[in-house]
């Protein structure tokens, strides 16, 4: 009698054991945090402006660095094998003054992105857990109405906006908090565009003189938050 108790008390501790080395592995991880996109402008230069609207003295400059926010929702199959959703924001000004110019009203661009992939995670008793991911989906641009000021004369612009399709190739580290919080402290991705930015510079500036612009833009997104894992 007392070897079956024995025998059932250690029976149910190796169950335990497992349920819980299962446990370990989240089935659900949700992410949010801020993000940094290094815009590729696609060949947008300040020559090419110059050349399209023709403003002495060069008063056009590009910019490059964008802020925004990135949100995603992990499901794991196993404890290797997942897959993700990714929604990404970024807000930047594309077109900025030169240091031959004070503009103000400047276009404004926002653009949103769209993702869903597969995502390996290497899990171990660490508290640290390296991922990498390959995402699919669209992407969002768009550039907002205003009349640019600082300009011999005013510059009025038209809304527009371009959606195309969107891959991502990257990675991150998390870094455990407690069992349900986990750091991201950095997330990489090689963020690929494919937007016309000769018809989306046309339709801001009303003009059919833009060409040869990027159809294929290699972003760089940073991106850094809190991981909820349940």
């Amino acid at each position: 009698m007392i070897r079956l108790a024995v025998a059932t008390i250690a029976l149910i501790a190796l169950m335990s054991a497992c349920a819980f080395a299962q446990d370990s592995a989240p089935k659900v991880q949700v992410f949010g945090g801020y993000s940094f996109v290094h815009v590729d402008n696609g060949g947008l230069s300040p020559d090419t402006l110059y050349a399209a609207l023709h403003y002495p003295n060069n008063p056009f400059a590009i910019g490059s660095n964008f802020n925004g926010w990135n949100a995603e929702a992990q499901y794991n199959f196993t404890r290797m094998i997942g897959v993700v959703a990714d929604v990404s924001g970024r807000y930047g000004t594309p077109i900025i003054s030169s240091r031959f110019a004070t503009l103000t009203g400047l276009p404004k661009s926002t653009a949103y992105s769209f993702l869903v992939g597969p995502v390996l995670s290497f899990r171990s008793k660490s508290k640290l857990t390296p991922f990498v991911h390959v995402l699919f989906g669209f992407d969002r641009t768009s550039l907002n109405a205003t009349t640019i000021s600082g300009l011999p004369s005013p510059l009025s612009t038209t809304a527009t906006t371009d959606t195309d399709a969107t891959v991502a190739f990257g990675g991150g580290l998390d870094y455990r908090l407690f069992r349900r919080f986990a750091l991201r402290l950095v997330q990489v991705d090689d963020l690929r565009t494919y937007h016309n930015l000769d018809k989306l510079y046309d339709g801001a500036f009303n003009t059919g003189v833009f060409y040869n612009l990027g159809l294929h833009q290699n972003n760089a997104r940073i991106s850094t938050g809190l991981s909820l894992r349940f």
